[in-house]
């Protein structure tokens, strides 16, 4: 942006001759990078609300590393923005920024530095150098001019700050964190935001937290989301991944969406980088993290967390060095279903993390109302007369999975007392090379299942069971279905189509077609089919039977299915 033309509205020499709302005080916020440019834009609305005698404008920064997808979210946000370079022409009365790295021109306003994560708990490369710096600290020069504010969540941060860099010293707000006092307010509408995504009832919801660098979880385990969608049933389990924004902004989206193509074909929820990760979070019934604040925000919120493991950038002494101390540790190569399960039947988490949280956040769910009171103290405003903003409960995001069209499908078969149980085990195939099957037996047997909207061909073509995405209208819509596929597909041994208004038709390849009603949920044809299937290669009848279908480790959700011959012929 070099080369753009001068700002003219909001701000400039000559904007009051164009301008609208004719604003008392010039807010600068100093964009950067996509990390510290959503904490701007998720803060400040909420403190400047209604009111007209402050105009704000967005400085971009394009000096930073990670400063890819700034103007698109400035953009998409309705923002004003001016280059950098015209920061200097334009006086601003405060400068607020949540990335400390910025170089300000020459001038007497207040410059104040919000968090984008926790504290002060991570090392990372010196954009001016080949040395490393604590992240969060501004400039030894902004700070020795005494224009410079930087806002802590906790008065041990204060310490460790001064510690490091003595100039700190009295230059701390103890503010707390308005994202933080946000997850605590949603915690209520955890159910809303799993069914917003997605997330049915009946299914753990677990979230692969990943910071950036080559220490973070990503840096360190890449197959490791893969290995979790195919070792956790997915008829029981979702699986999200909230990724750094830094990652997304250093190798783009095309480049993450390439790298965990299999995932994504198996149902990931990869949680977009910008405001959706906080109702994410907050629904996750389990968190996988790393040393990032996104787990630390878990766990203090009390969500039992497996930690992979904490990098050598993570500083000593802070939280989230607590956090590593009491967090039970996930071996990535071990039994993901089984480290999983205890994680989810942690009654206590919240106890677990309460002195990890009480070391991070300093009287919480007061955060905006201080910075609303520091942002008009700077801008030598009164205070507006509306009572001070609370935390708002997050609103919910839409679900970003795509739909899964193929599985391999393990289904056991064992007597029960009044109908047979066949369990039923589901693991998206795209991810199928990181599951365990087991060869089959007398009693247990694995097949590949395919929807009519498989891409890949040779899947389809290798599929035992075929099934139709969506409901027919109708039972002579299902048989023709259930006809023609059997007859595209011969290596298949069965069709099945659920049809609207309940009940699902099974065609066999020897002409016979099932009818199988359920008393409880089956959610899709997939898990009929499935009981069909077993039956079929087991010799239990299919004619008048009742079956009990159990899917994963809780036989209080089994359901009570019918088989019957149709009443119409193919």
């Amino acid at each position: 942006m070099s080369g753009s033309p001068p700002l003219r509205v909001p701000v400039g020499r000559d904007a009051p001759r164009w301008t609208t709302f004719r604003g008392e005080r010039t807010l600068v916020v100093a964009a950067r990078t996509v990390t510290s440019t959503v904490r701007a834009l998720e803060t400040l609305p909420a403190l400047l609300r209604d009111d007209p005698r402050v105009t704000v404008v967005f400085a971009y920064d394009p000096t930073s590393a990670f400063s890819s997808g700034v103007l698109d979210l400035l953009s998409g946000s309705g923002c004003r923005v001016m280059p950098w370079e015209q920061l200097a022409d334009v006086s601003p009365d405060l400068i607020v920024s949540a990335s400390e790295n910025i170089e300000v021109p020459e001038g007497d306003c207040p410059v104040l530095v919000l968090p984008h994560g926790i504290g002060f708990q991570k090392l990372v490369p010196d954009s001016r150098s080949a040395r490393t710096r604590l992240s969060g600290v501004v400039p030894d020069a902004l700070l020795e001019s005494g224009r410079a504010w930087l806002a802590v969540s906790h008065p041990a941060q204060e310490e460790q700050l001064v510690a490091a860099h003595p100039k700190a010293a009295g230059r701390t707000l103890l503010v707390g964190d308005p994202c933080f006092d946000e997850l605590a307010a949603s915690r209520p509408r955890r159910a809303a935001y799993r069914t917003a995504l997605g997330v049915a009832e009946h299914q753990r919801l677990v979230v692969v937290s990943s910071t950036w660098g080559p220490t973070s979880l990503l840096g360190r385990h890449p197959d490791l989301l893969p290995r979790l969608l195919a070792q956790l049933p997915c008829d029981e389990y979702r699986v999200g991944a909230i990724i750094h924004p830094n990652v997304w902004s250093g190798h783009g989206a095309w480049q993450i969406r390439t790298l965990l193509a299999s995932a994504l074909d198996a149902g990931l929820l990869l949680i977009p980088a910008v405001h959706a990760w906080r109702p994410a979070l907050v629904a996750a019934h389990v968190l996988v993290g790393d040393h990032g604040s996104v787990t630390l925000y878990g766990a203090a919120s009390g969500t039992p967390v497996l930690l992979t493991g904490i990098g050598a950038d993570a500083v000593p002494g802070t939280a989230v060095h607590a956090l590593a101390a009491a967090a039970p540790r996930l071996e990535p190569r071990g039994d993901l279903l089984g480290q999983v399960r205890a994680a989810a039947a942690e009654q206590h988490a919240a106890e677990r993390y309460a002195e990890v949280a009480g070391q991070a956040f300093a009287e919480p769910g007061h955060a905006l109302a201080r910075l609303r009171g520091a942002v008009y103290r700077f801008l030598e405003l009164p205070e507006p007369a509306a009572a001070p903003p609370a935390p708002l409960v997050l609103p919910a995001a839409d679900s970003p999975a795509g739909p899964v069209t193929s599985w391999l499908v393990t289904t056991g078969v064992a007597a029960g007392g009044d109908a047979p149980v066949v369990t039923v085990r589901r693991v998206p195939a795209a991810v199928a090379g990181y599951a365990a099957a087991g060869p089959d037996t007398g009693a247990s047997f694995t097949h590949l299942a395919s929807t009519d909207d498989e891409r890949d061909h040779r899947l389809t073509e290798s599929a035992s069971v075929l099934l139709r995405a969506r409901p027919a209208a109708t039972a002579v819509e299902a048989l023709r279905w259930i006809g023609d596929r059997l007859d595209e597909l011969p290596g298949a041994l069965l069709a099945a189509a659920a049809v609207r208004g309940g009940g699902t038709l099974v065609g066999l390849r020897d002409g016979r077609v099932v009818e199988v009603d359920a008393t409880g949920p089956t959610r899709d044809p997939g898990l009929p089919a499935a009981v069909v299937h077993a039956c079929l290669l087991t010799g239990a009848p299919l004619d008048g039977a009742v079956v009990t279908l159990r899917v994963g480790e809780r036989p209080g959700e089994d359901a009570a299915l019918r088989l019957r011959p149709a009443p119409l012929a193919r």
